[in-house]
Order: structure tokens, then C-alpha cells, then sequence
């Protein structure tokens, strides 16, 4: 089962004309809701993800709520790495392996030919379940992570502002990295196609860590694994999003990615990005979620001058320029909302 042919964000995706752009946002099940909150008192968060009735239960939330068009499954881009036997933990200070796989011997302890199917099998699970309880006239989307984003947390056991155990492997021994990206590649691809098979209507791949690269080593150590990863899914037709974090500089390949639409995130004008991606390709993004700190009225005025900036452009769907943070007010969501929709966000909406 899949959302209807005449979905918003589906007929967004295709280029057809529609009343209004879709919105969701990255991050919307998450910790800024108080019903998720409730959830996570009973529950680690990897359980949260291995267990597919609390995953589906999350999913919803924000659709309840907000009323987005689309929903995004609840659960995390590591969770393929775990399942290849890497041991992160989930703390306040973010995931953290007990060591980095960072050199050949230890990589070549993990099991790179992930079957999503048998090892995942809880994320294909809240899918289905989803997408059972989710209006046929909301998409649902699944996601993972891109393979340079997971070889970062792979390679340096942790997030990092500039990933030295990673850039010194790339530099020192290019061969062993690349190897290792083009199996994750494999890995991703197989996982994100198991997704759409279970329910799943479009992917979004996340590249979280790209941004840190140099154009010419994202030539090399990412954007052909992205390819490889797109291109598998080529087939489906299931519409692909690629968003890369802190990508400005790299959005003239971003364009020969292979996906059909592109997520921005805010540290550029989508005015000028909408002058440099061709026609062909859909646009995602790409509010400052930090703006959701401000009170409603200033969320109005900025998501209307996104709109304004996007009016006219087939094929774009509003969205944060990165995931909504757990300090956003109720009402500056809802706000955001209601100024897609063209209304006035309630005075009486909760804080």
C-alpha cells in the first residue's frame, strides 16, 4: 500500500501542478513534541527504533498534530551500522562507538553484506504499520544516511567538527577508504529499497558531514557512492531527496547526484539556488530552524518570504534547512505550518 497518485507531495514531486507547496520538516518526530517526550520515559531510543509499534506510534505524532503531508519513519541513519556490528550507544552527548573502526583489521570485522530483510527488520516493520494507519493522502518517507556520512561515524567512533581519524585515512590510504564507502554504498542502497518495498513512498538520503569536504574530495569520496546508491533505486521510481549539510559549495554536484530533488539547507539564498538547479530537479528546504525560536509572527513573516522566493517553481517542497531542535515552541511549528497553508496560525496554539 502507497499514498494516493494525487497526494500533494506526490503530485509536488512529479511537477504537476498543486494549490500550494507540501511541507514537512526533518526531525519532526522528535524531542521538541511532548507526546514523544511521553513515549521516551518508557523507552531507550534504540529502542524506540527497534521496536516498530513505538516507531510507528512516533511517526504519527507530528501528523496528528500538524497535519504535515508527509511523515518521515522514525528511527536513525545509524541504525544499518549497528546492524553491521558497530556498537554505538546513544547519549545526551550523541552516538558513540567504544572505539573507531579506523583501520583495515577492524573494518574488516563488520558485516558489509547487511540483508535489511532479516537484519533490519523492525524499520520495514514500522513502515508497513505506518503507512497502514497514515491517511492515503500523506506520503511517507524513508531515509538513511549517505555512505561518506556513515564511514564518518564508522571511521571516528563519533560526530566531530573536523573528523581527523576520517580525513586521515582518505589521505593516507584512499584505497582502503574507498572500499569501504563503495560497500557501504551497496549497504545503503539495499536498505532504502527494502524501505519502499515495505511502504516507504520516496527516500531521503542524508549527507551530514559532506559539507566538511573540499569539492575535490567530495568528487571523490562522496558523490560517486551517492550515485551508486540513487541509481540502484533508479528503477523504483519512487521520487529520492539528497540533502547535504553545510553544502553551498558543492551544489553544482549535488545537481548530477542522481536524485530528483535536492535539499537545501539555510546558508543559501533558495532565490539563487532555484537560478542554478535546472527545471528537471525538485527543491527542498530551507527555513533556519533556529528561526523557530522566535515568536510566531516573526515564523510567519520568515516562511512567507521563502514562499515568495519559491513562487512559481514546480517541484519544491518546504522544509527547515536542518532538523527542528528540541528547545522549538509548539507555536512557532504551527506557526510555520499555517503560513504554508496560506492562514494565520491560531492565537490559542500551546506552547
Amino acid at each position: 500500500m502507497h499514498a494516493d497518485s494525487d497526494c500533494l507531495f506526490l503530485k509536488t514531486c512529479r511537477h504537476e501542478e498543486v494549490p500550494r507547496p507540501p511541507v514537512w520538516m526533518m526531525r519532526q518526530a522528535g524531542r521538541y513534541l511532548p507526546e514523544y517526550r511521553n513515549v521516551r520515559e518508557g523507552a531507550s531510543f534504540l529502542e524506540m527504533c527497534r521496536r516498530a509499534d513505538l516507531a510507528t506510534e512516533v511517526t504519527l505524532q507530528p501528523i496528528r498534530r500538524y497535519d504535515f503531508d508527509a511523515a518521515i519513519i522514525f528511527s536513525d541513519i545509524l541504525i544499518p551500522l549497528i546492524g553491521m556490528g558497530a556498537p554505538f550507544e546513544f547519549a545526551e552527548g550523541g552516538p558513540k562507538l567504544p572505539e573507531g573502526f579506523d583501520t583495515a583489521e577492524k573494518l574488516n570485522t563488520l558485516n558489509l553484506n547487511l540483508d535489511p530483510v532479516a537484519d533490519l527488520p523492525w524499520t520495514l516493520e514500522a513502515l508497513t504499520q505506518t503507512r497502514v494507519q497514515l491517511d492515503s493522502s500523506k506520503a511517507l518517507l524513508g531515509f538513511a544516511g549517505a555512505p561518506f556520512t556513515l564511514f564518518c561515524y564508522l571511521v571516528e567512533g563519533e560526530g566531530s567538527r573536523l573528523f581527523p581519524g576520517v580525513k586521515r585515512m582518505m589521505f593516507t590510504q584512499p584505497e582502503l577508504a574507498e572500499s569501504v564507502l563503495g560497500q557501504l554504498a551497496d549497504v545503503v542502497a539495499g536498505y532504502l529499497k527494502a524501505q519502499l518495498d515495505a511502504g516507504a513512498d520516496a527516500v531521503q538520503l542524508f549527507d551530514t558531514w559532506a559539507g566538511l569536504l573540499h569539492p575535490d574530495d567530495y568528487a571523490r569520496f562522496a558523490l560517486p557512492y551517492v550515485k551508486h546508491v540513487f541509481a540502484k533505486l533508479k528503477d523504483s521510481g519512487a521520487p529520492t531527496i539528497y540533502y547535504i549539510n553545510g553544502g553551498p559549495a558543492l551544489l553544482d554536484q549535488q545537481i548530477e547526484s542522481g536524485a530528483s530533488i535536492l535539499g537545501i539547507d539555510w546558508r543559501q539564498r533558495m532565490s539563487t539556488v532555484r537560478q542554478v538547479v535546472p527545471d528537471r530537479l525538485g527543491l527542498q528546504g530551507n527555513l533556519d530552524p533556529l528561526v523557530l525560536l522566535a515568536e510566531p509572527r516573526v515564523v510567519a513573516r520568515r516562511t512567507t518570504a521563502l514562499l515568495e522566493e519559491m513562487a512559481g517553481r514546480r517541484g519544491y517542497i518546504v522544509n527547515l534547512g536542518h532538523g527542528v531542535i528540541p528547545q522549538t515552541p509548539l507555536a512557532s511549528v504551527q506557526a510555520f505550518v499555517d503560513a504554508v497553508r496560506g492562514r494565520e496560525a491560531a492565537a490559542n496554539s500551546a506552547n
